[in-house]
């Protein structure tokens, strides 16, 4: 595997296509990237880019089940959920509404066809 550094340059390279309005989850990052057992190292990769440049969309990077769990990571506790509104993603106590609808898969959006 590659080292920590240039796994998490791969993971900020792919959130930054995740397209406005639309979010993917920690693991679907991982297996995309070919190391499917590595959501958490993805998990950590979101929480050390909150200064990194080019900006990273990490709000637009939920669980698997669509649930805010990286929101204790921003600045404010409510900072992901309210960038995700001001993108018109529909979210409840900190759950992505219609989350299958929404929820941007880099191995399909991505693949070489």
């Amino acid at each position: 595997m590659k080292d920590k550094f240039s796994f998490f340059e791969d993971v900020y390279a792919v959130v930054r296509l995740i397209p406005k309005g639309r979010v993917t989850s920690y693991g679907a990052i991982a297996k995309y990237l070919g190391a499917a057992k590595s959501a958490r190292m993805v998990g950590w990769a979101m929480n050390a880019c909150h200064e990194v440049l080019p900006p990273v969309p990490a709000h637009r990077v939920v669980n698997r089940l669509g649930l805010l769990s990286g929101k204790n990571h921003f600045h404010k506790p409510d900072e992901m959920e309210n960038r995700l509104k001001e993108e018109g993603v529909h979210v409840i106590d900190d759950q992505i509404q219609e989350f299958t609808r929404c929820f941007w898969d880099p191995s399909q959006e991505l693949s070489v066809e």
